[in-house]
């Protein structure tokens, strides 16, 4: 980088540092925390534990958000002394340009952070995969997806669960049905939702054809205990199976699996990955509760996009993101229209560039 350029790139760094601040405004932060300090030295604070964790926690995501405001301001003043008295074509020009390139990582994945304040932003998600017409082809793609998931939870250091799984008739998944439990994961995963489609050489056709398949996905935000819907007995079904998940699913098989029907809008839920028949039903009733929520958020017409977004058919021409495998690689959100051709990365889990895209189509100020 020539002096110029890092001389323009320290003024946007500034200005997204400033930008920030106003948006988390830190003095209001401050007073927010002391009074939920003063809440937690109270002597009856853990008389009512819910509470008390709800506190706790709120408590911890300011002082971390505070903490990263400082980090970003004192990184920015080293680089900023470290520019004035640094030489090009040095070794220390080489360090300069390398804690340059590690604050605007920085800055970028704290903006995102800041744009993450919508309702159930920090929850928890619950993630849905449904193979399209298409056979064992499309339940291959299902399984795919399946993964690429999984390894974004191992990348992000989310904690990830099975709740349900279908298996394929010959090979993939039908359908399933996981957990991905970390700060902000339905935040960010809420930019997964819809219909994802693959275009391969089909390992399944003998006279190796190019095939197109299509999955969709659907996410929402686990809801926490305290969110209180009335379920009645009388408003459900409950029935009681034996599971059949695949080998190394980390599903039981043992008759314990439950299905719990809502007569009322047919929503049908089920859990198996416990041996235990109540955990099934507790988990099972807990993803009803999170779909019947869901279902009132979308008749409330001004929180359907941020809550659920757009569903669409499994179809052709309602994908949100393509994965060209052949005669090209390459990967594409229709949306954002990110791209990239590093095809084996992104089943790996490397997604957050599309998701970072998709958070930040609508932020009023830009990253350097």
């Amino acid at each position: 980088m020539e002096r110029y350029e890092v001389y323009k790139t320290l003024e946007k760094f500034e200005q997204s540092i400033d930008d920030i601040r106003t948006k988390l405004n830190p003095d209001k932060l401050n007073e927010t925390l002391e009074t939920l300090n003063q809440k937690m030295q109270a002597s009856d604070f853990w008389f009512f534990p819910d509470e008390a964790r709800k506190v706790s926690q709120e408590a911890t995501q300011i002082r971390r958000k505070l903490d990263i405001i400082l980090k970003l301001e004192q990184d920015y003043k080293s680089i900023v002394d470290w520019f004035e008295i640094s030489e090009e074509s040095t070794e220390e020009w080489e360090i300069l340009e390398k804690d340059i390139s590690t604050l605007r990582k920085e800055i970028s994945d704290f903006e995102l952070e800041v744009i993450l304040n919508e309702p159930y932003d920090y929850n928890d998600a619950i993630m849905e995969i449904h193979a399209g017409a298409g056979g064992t082809e499309a339940q291959d793609w299902c399984e795919m997806l399946f993964r690429m998931y999984q390894r974004y939870a191992q990348n992000k250091n989310y904690k990830f669960e099975i709740i349900d799984y279908l298996s394929g008739d010959e090979a993939g998944i039908k359908s399933v049905t996981f957990s991905i439990r970390g700060p902000h994961a339905y935040g960010y995963l809420k930019a997964e939702k819809g219909v994802h489609r693959l275009v391969r050489i089909s390992p399944f056709d003998s006279n190796a054809r190019r095939h197109t398949s299509f999955a969709s996905v659907d996410v929402m935000p686990e809801i926490d205990d305290d969110i209180q819907i009335e379920v009645k007995d009388s408003d459900i079904k409950i029935d009681v199976y034996r599971s059949s998940g695949a080998g190394g699913q980390s599903v039981n098989t043992t008759d314990s699996a439950v299905r719990i029907t809502h007569l009322a809008t047919n929503i049908v839920v089920t859990c198996q990955n416990e041996r235990s028949q109540i955990k099934n039903r507790e988990t099972a009733m807990k993803l009803l509760k999170t779909k019947l929520l869901q279902l009132e958020l979308e008749k409330q017409a001004e929180k359907l996009s941020a809550i659920q977004g757009e569903q669409k058919d499994i179809a052709w021409g309602s994908q949100i993101r393509s994965y060209v495998f052949h005669p090209y690689q390459m990967v594409k959100d229709h949306r954002t229209n990110f791209e990239v051709s590093q095809v084996n990365d992104v089943m790996d889990g490397n997604i957050d560039g599309f998701i970072n895209a998709y958070l930040k189509q609508g932020r009023s100020y830009e990253q350097g």
